[in-house]
């Protein structure tokens, strides 16, 4: 293989890392805290984009806990993020592990 060949590897590596994250931009993942009383949606790129609470779910003695569950809520929903770029990463390279890349 010469110098041409592998930049032009390369490029096309390249174009599909950034279509890949274009898609995982798209898609959606949703943690969950409380037995589902508080879900996050959050991107592929592990943004938050959505937070809904169980009506009824809101007493001024327990926004500790609110609060709590919000925060593993999206905890949760970070880890799935971050899980379903792995899995595409994973596509992109053919189950290689290359340093740097995630």
């Amino acid at each position: 293989m010469n110098i041409s060949d592998m930049m032009q590897q390369a490029k096309d590596f390249q174009k599909k890392m950034g279509d890949m994250q274009e898609e995982l931009a798209t898609q959606n993942v949703t943690g969950s805290a409380g037995g589902g009383m508080v879900t996050a949606t959050m991107n592929g790129r592990g943004e938050l984009v959505g937070l809904a609470l169980e009506p009824g779910i809101v007493k001024a003695d327990e926004i500790d806990m609110l609060q709590d569950l919000i925060v593993a809520a999206v905890n949760d929903g970070a880890r799935k993020a971050a899980e379903l770029g792995k899995g595409e990463m994973s596509k992109l390279t053919g189950g290689l592990n290359i340093p740097g890349l995630s």
